[in-house]
C-alpha cells in the first residue's frame, strides 16, 4: 500500500499519540479534530458548478469517499455531434454590457441541503435579462411597444425554430451595407447567424466589456430589411449593433416588429453552413429581454 501525504499525517498522529504522556492527550485529540474538520471543509466545492480540486491529495479517507462521486461531463455537442450547443455557459467572468466587472453574483444557493435544515437545494439568479445568450423584444428600444406588452412572451416561436444559415463576416469592418451585399444571402433565407472577428478575438471570454467588438452598422441593418427575407438575425457578441451605433441599428431592425435578434451566440465550435436552428428564450412576460438556449441541428 503506497502512503500518500495524507495517510501518513493521520498515523503519524495515531504513533505520536500512543507515546504522548496521558496529561497531553486532551491536546492531541483537540488538533486531530481541528485538522479533520479543516480537510472537510476544503474539500467542498466553493460554488454551484465548480467541482472541488481533483489534484488534492487524500486526507485521512475523506478523498477516497468522495472520488466514488460520478464527474459530470460538460460540452458543446451531443449525439455524435450532430446537435451543437451554441449557448454560452453562465460564469462569474462572462462580459455584461458596459461593464468591467463580469457577472458577479449571478448564482447563490440561498437555501442549502449542507446546513441540515432543509431537505432540498435552492439558487437564486440574480442577472439582467439582457445577459450571455439571449434575445430582445422590441420593448428593448421603442418605449410605446414596452408599454403595449410587445414582450419576449410574444416572440414568435416559428421564427425562432428553423433552417438558419451561419455566415462568416469578412474580419476587417463592422457589418455595413457593403459587406451585407458581398456576403450574397439567397433571398427566401430567413435566419441568419453572422460570425465575426469577435469569434476570433474571444471576447465572450473576456470579462471585461470590449467596445471594439463588431456589429451592425445603422446601413447594414437597413440593408438587410431592404434587400432580404431574414427575420432572425444572430450575432457573436452582446449587441447586434457596433458600439458607435448601437441603438441606431437596434431600432432598424426592431421597429416593425419583423425581427427577432438573437446576441451573444457561442459560434467557437461551428463551421459555416445551413443548420437548423432552435432558440428558445424564457417566458417572461413584461420582460423586454430574456436569456435563451439555442441549439443547431447538423
Amino acid at each position: 500500500m503506497i502512503d500518500t501525504p495524507g495517510l501518513l499525517a493521520c498515523r503519524m498522529c495515531s504513533r505520536s499519540i500512543r507515546s504522548a504522556p496521558m496529561e497531553l492527550l486532551p491536546c492531541f485529540f483537540l488538533l486531530l479534530l481541528i485538522g479533520t474538520t479543516t480537510v472537510v471543509a476544503s474539500s467542498e466545492p466553493a460554488y454551484p458548478g465548480y467541482g472541488p480540486d481533483d489534484d488534492a491529495e487524500p486526507t485521512c479517507g475523506v478523498k477516497e469517499e468522495a472520488a466514488a462521486v460520478p464527474v459530470p461531463e460538460r460540452r458543446e455537442e451531443f449525439d455524435g455531434g450532430r446537435i451543437l450547443d451554441i449557448s454560452h455557459y453562465y460564469r462569474e467572468d462572462m462580459p455584461a454590457f458596459e461593464s468591467a466587472e463580469g457577472t458577479p453574483g449571478f448564482l447563490r444557493l440561498a437555501r442549502s441541503m449542507r446546513n441540515g435544515s432543509d431537505i432540498a437545494n435552492f439558487s437564486e439568479l440574480r442577472l439582467t435579462a439582457h445577459s450571455g445568450t439571449h434575445v430582445d423584444a422590441p420593448g428593448h428600444v421603442f418605449e410605446h411597444y414596452y408599454d403595449a406588452g410587445f414582450d419576449v412572451d410574444t416572440l414568435d416561436l416559428a421564427v425562432l425554430n428553423g433552417p438558419a444559415l451561419l455566415v462568416d463576416v469578412p474580419r476587417n469592418s463592422n457589418i455595413t451595407a457593403d459587406v451585407l451585399e458581398s456576403l450574397h444571402i439567397p433571398k427566401g433565407v430567413r435566419r441568419v447567424l453572422f460570425r465575426t472577428l469577435n469569434t476570433d478575438r474571444k471576447l465572450m471570454w473576456k470579462k471585461e466589456f470590449d467596445t471594439s467588438y463588431v456589429g451592425f452598422m445603422e446601413d447594414g441593418a437597413q440593408w438587410l430589411i431592404d434587400n432580404t427575407d431574414i427575420q432572425l438575425v444572430g450575432v457573436d457578441y452582446l449587441s447586434v449593433g457596433a458600439y458607435e451605433e448601437c441603438i441606431p441599428a437596434h431600432l432598424v431592425f426592431l421597429e416593425k416588429r419583423e425581427v427577432i435578434l438573437v446576441e451573444a451566440l457561442n459560434l467557437d465550435h461551428v463551421t459555416a453552413g445551413i443548420y437548423t436552428l432552435h432558440c428558445l428564450p424564457l417566458r417572461l412576460r413584461g420582460a423586454e429581454g430574456s436569456p435563451a438556449r439555442c441549439i443547431l441541428i447538423k
